[in-house]
């Protein structure tokens, strides 16, 4: 099967890798694709847990879940990957696309993912 996150890569070579803890994704757009992949196999714990570690535990598990789960996910699209100079950080600028109700949708973000101790963590400006 092809990956979720749209890289044109079979999920094995892929995703699946970071899903199953074999591996850690290298750079913050890695990690953003997984986590769209979670996403989309209603892999929960995977996003919870590349969540930056301070805010794991306050995540409204329910609703990512049900958001995950009700979502008929129709693809991926990433605009601009941004290192941030002098700092473990880097900003990722994506397309969700999805539909829901029956209505094709689009979730546009720019997320801030952080590196801590060699691992790429993702920033929830919600929490």
């Amino acid at each position: 099967m092809r990956c979720p996150c749209c890289s044109e890569k079979l999920y094995v070579e892929c995703c699946e890798p970071f899903h199953l803890a074999k591996a850690i994704p290298k750079t913050a757009e890695q990690l953003m694709r997984s986590r769209y992949s979670a996403y989309v196999l209603h892999k929960v714990d995977y996003i919870v847990k590349t969540t930056i570690p301070a805010q794991q535990t306050k995540l409204d598990v329910v609703a990512i879940t049900t958001w995950s789960e009700q979502t008929d996910w129709q693809g991926l699209r990433v605009l601009k990957y941004k290192p941030i100079s002098g700092v473990p950080q880097a900003k990722v600028e994506f397309e969700a696309y999805y539909q829901e109700d029956g209505e094709c949708k689009t979730h546009h973000e720019v997320s801030t993912f952080v590196r801590i101790q060699g691992r790429w963590y993702f920033k929830d400006p919600t929490v």
